[in-house]
């Protein structure tokens, strides 16, 4: 309600929808058009809290790692088996975005990085889901980790595959084998301007 830093912007209402999960709220506002008059909407956010996701790779071998985990939601919207192939990600809890990526790293992956490298924040589903993803950066090489191996929180019900994948099978397999956003991404990073970028 106390939202102040776009003069073109009024929010009139807030009410709780759920809290079982996570948070979501259904929200009445104002919004200034151009020509200075005012229109009512109804917009709904999800709130998840803000997380962080890593692009793991070898620059030696040309190798990335990525984690293949089931997915409900893309299950439920036609997606075969709801097994995806993504990066190592999670939420931030209550610790900052390189803390919480190294977590992560080493709870998905079996991982314990020292250095990882900030590239971007973006907000992934703007729409509707107030969560700002940070994305990293970090280098491992093929060898130091067992590819195939389970990990994950049992608590949480996490049960991730390691996967290491060549770059430019990754770079192909956009939109077939790998068809999350977070992934597709950095990906496209890494040929674009990152570490498998031709000079």
């Amino acid at each position: 309600m106390d939202l102040r830093r776009n003069p073109r912007v009024r929010v009139k209402e807030v009410r709780l929808l759920s809290s079982n999960w996570y948070i979501t709220r259904a929200n009445r506002i104002e919004l200034q058009r151009a020509d200075g008059s005012w229109v009512e909407a109804e917009r709904e956010t999800y709130d998840r809290g803000d997380g962080a996701c890593l692009f793991l790779y070898d620059d030696l071998a040309r190798t990335i790692l990525l984690v293949r985990q089931f997915r409900y939601p893309a299950y439920v919207n036609e997606h075969p088996d709801g097994m995806l192939l993504e990066l190592p990600a999670g939420l931030l809890d209550e610790d900052d975005a390189r803390t919480a990526i190294t977590r992560e790293v080493e709870e998905e992956v079996g991982l314990r990085l020292s250095d990882v490298r900030p590239v971007f924040n973006v907000y992934m589903s703007p729409g509707s889901v107030t969560e700002r993803l940070h994305f990293f950066t970090g280098v491992y090489r093929s060898g130091d980790i067992t590819v195939g191996a389970v990990a994950g929180v049992a608590d949480e019900a996490e049960h991730t595959e390691v996967v290491e994948m060549p770059f430019e099978t990754a770079l192909a397999s956009i939109g077939e084998e790998i068809v999350d956003a977070k992934t597709i991404l950095m990906v496209q990073w890494a040929a674009l301007s990152g570490p498998f970028a031709v000079p």
